[in-house]
């Protein structure tokens, strides 16, 4: 067998070539890839740093098309190779000035008086030498005892008594890097490396065999048994590529969590590290007695309008509702009842409160969650319960409100808590979202007295920012339902949408939620944890 040919460095191999010049090493192979390609012509300059590491990327790219082939042809079987480094250095800017003009070190003790009585300055060093070169040409000089301070002369060095000759190492090791590219001494190599003054190159090298299925023609494998090769039987001599079983498989289509639902499990995790519990919210569609009548919203007011709610058409009307309590909440409004209220003085109409809508807040779960806690076999005991789901307003759609949102909501009833325990609750809830600069400002609200809006300082706008609203239900509301004297019950809420917004950098509510949305996005959407 002929030894392989050698090819000019700018001529990039073939697989085909491969395969010629492995087959022309014969049973023992190629053993050195390197072998294969003549060097690139070293550059004029050998203090140019851009063209050395020129010279180096030619030589290195060669190998790596030489690699693609490799790998290709190794899983065709055909051939087999082992991967090798060859590691040399170059010097850095820095390295060749030290390689022609020698070492800062050897510089300082050059330049000072031989004998070691008489000194110079730091000065006069600085002004002789340069800043850079003293102060690295000091500690080295130091380090190497060929230097010291003078012992009269203050801020003055001088040669150490003894050392007239020194053999500059430093500079010595740099000019055989420069030649030949490597040091024996691994350690010394370490020490250029940490003063920067060499950088590593790497090149990939290959020793190439035959493999068991060696031809110098590639055929085409196929990739797939088709219905055709069945039929026809050429599956049976047609080769195939071999299976990688190793090989990760392409990642499948998945699903993805809106960011609005990343930020809703993040508020469950606060209400429950709070000892709340979750209350069901699986009844959009809602009767107007649980949605405002019990909640001692009037039926004449505003918020009942078909402009600010949804009316169901079919059916219109609710079947059940207790009617026990809707004689209590009847009176309620009528006169205020037994409950020390003079109520609204209006005439209550069932067909009113019967009337089906798309719930326009959680507070109507809020309040039969409460109905159902005062009349629990066992009576009343203390509850924490938080919701959060959607809610549906007849409002218009702009770059700030939909006509569907989500609300978050907590409330807690217990014996005898007051305004003092809603703040403290507010404080601890918005301080575990990282909110801590909180304001109360007193508001209006039909079942809540007294009312109390939230507002936090908002640093990026410059300016305070109301987050929430919350208060103590009305005795009007609590006492219908059952409630002991002496229970208060205090809640919040606030939007979901909004601190969703604030999160993700969001500026138009539309870029979060309906057919403008980036599905891409969404995948993509990090998951959010509050401070």
């Amino acid at each position: 067998m002929s030894a392989p040919a050698q090819v000019a460095w700018d001529s990039l191999p073939t697989a085909e070539w491969t395969l010629q010049q492995v087959d022309a090493a014969g049973s023992s192979g190629i053993p050195d890839s390197r072998e294969l390609v003549g060097r690139p012509p070293m550059p004029a300059n050998l203090e140019d740093e851009k063209s050395l590491d020129e010279h180096h990327k030619r030589r290195a790219d060669w190998q790596m098309a030489l690699q693609g082939h490799l790998k290709s042809l190794e899983a065709r079987q055909m051939i087999e190779f082992q991967s090798h480094d060859e590691i040399t250095y170059a010097l850095t800017a820095e390295g060749y000035g030290i390689a022609h003009s020698g070492s800062q070190e050897a510089r300082l003790f050059a330049a000072l008086p031989p004998g070691g009585d008489e000194a110079k300055t730091l000065d006069e060093l600085k002004k002789e030498l340069g800043a850079d070169v003293l102060k690295i040409g000091q500690g080295k000089a130091f380090a190497k005892r060929w230097a010291r301070k003078h012992p009269e002369k203050q801020g003055a060095l001088a040669r150490m008594p003894g050392v007239e000759e020194i053999v500059d190492d430093t500079a010595e090791d740099l000019r055989e890097i420069r030649r030949s590219g490597t040091l024996q001494d691994g350690q010394r190599v370490n020490d250029l490396k940490k003063r920067k003054l060499v950088v590593q190159k790497k090149l990939l090298w290959f020793s190439i065999t035959k493999g068991p299925q060696f031809s110098l023609k590639i055929e085409k494998l196929a990739t797939d048994l088709s219905a055709e090769m069945l039929q026809s039987g050429e599956w049976k001599t047609r080769p195939f590529k071999k299976y990688n079983f190793d090989a990760e498989g392409v990642m499948p289509v998945t699903g993805a969590l809106h960011p609005l639902l990343k930020v809703r499990e993040e508020f469950r995790n606060i209400f429950f590290e709070m000892g709340f519990t979750e209350m069901p919210t699986n009844r959009f569609v809602d009767s107007s007695f649980w949605c405002f009548d019990s909640l001692f919203v009037p039926q004449q007011h505003a918020a009942r309008d078909m402009q600010d709610t949804f009316f169901i058409k079919s059916p219109a009307a609710a079947k059940h509702i207790p009617e026990d309590y809707l004689s209590r909440v009847t009176a309620a409004h009528e006169d205020g009842g037994p409950y020390g209220s003079t109520g609204y003085g209006y005439k209550f109409s069932r067909d009113v409160t019967e009337k089906l809508v798309l719930r326009t807040h959680t507070t109507a779960v809020s309040a039969a969650m409460l109905y159902e806690l005062a009349n629990r076999p066992g009576g009343f005991k203390p509850a924490k319960m938080f919701s959060i789901d959607r809610v549906f307003r007849n409002e218009a759609v702009d770059a700030t409100h939909l006509a569907e949102f989500h609300q978050v909501e907590g409330v807690v009833a217990d014996y005898n808590i007051t305004l003092g325990d809603l703040i403290g609750f507010m404080q601890i809830f918005f301080a575990k979202m990282g909110v801590t600069n909180l304001r109360f400002k007193p508001a209006y609200n039909p079942y809540t007295e007294p009312s109390l809006e939230i507002f936090s300082y908002h640093s990026g706008l410059g300016k305070w920012v109301e987050i929430g609203n919350s208060g103590m239900f009305r005795p009007e509301m609590l006492r219908p339902m059952g409630l002991p004297e002496g229970v208060n019950v205090l809640g919040w809420g606030l939007s979901l949408e909004r601190p969703t917004m604030i999160r993700y950098g969001i500026n138009n509510i539309r870029d979060l939620v309906g057919h403008k949305i980036s599905i891409t996005d969404v995948e993509r959407a990090p998951a959010v944890r509050f401070p």
